[in-house]
């Protein structure tokens, strides 16, 4: 991937307004690969204390999000299967990797998973559709 796109990808993410709600930083990005990162503050968690599910899952997606759409056009989520371990310490460093497992023409397939340090949090499956509408922030990069 040129550096002019991995940019376009990094500025994306710094301004999205979900990601900067969690303080999701967007580490390393190339064709069907996404490195994100977040820390597991206190105002994420649940009920118990324990990091929230939802908070866990929207670092999932960010990565998900990225590796999947890093194929010049848009895709978008059709499956997204989750499998919590464990439990991240609080202030831990929890890392999202988003793999590409399998691409077609309309689909692609994704295995996503986070951990804290070297324990593993949680592991994803995820399926997206793969449109033929363009990246739009890509397509400005070349006017």
């Amino acid at each position: 991937m040129e550096d002019e796109k991995r940019n376009a990808y990094f500025r994306q993410v710094d301004k999205e307004p979900f990601a900067r709600l969690l303080n999701i930083r967007l580490d390393d990005v190339r064709e069907g690969y996404a490195r994100c990162e977040m820390i597991y503050a206190e105002n994420m968690d649940n009920i118990y204390g324990n990091a929230h599910g939802g908070a866990i899952f929207g670092l999932i997606d960010e990565a998900f999000e990225i590796s999947s759409n890093t194929h010049d056009r848009i895709s978008v989520a059709l499956n997204m299967n989750i499998t919590y371990m464990k439990a991240p310490k609080k202030g831990s460093l929890l890392v999202a990797e988003s793999n590409e497992t399998h691409r077609t023409a309309r689909t692609a397939s994704y295995y996503i998973t986070v951990k804290d340090g070297e324990d593993m949090i949680a592991v994803c499956q995820a399926l997206v559709y793969r449109k033929s509408d363009p990246i739009p922030f890509l397509e400005k990069r070349e006017e």
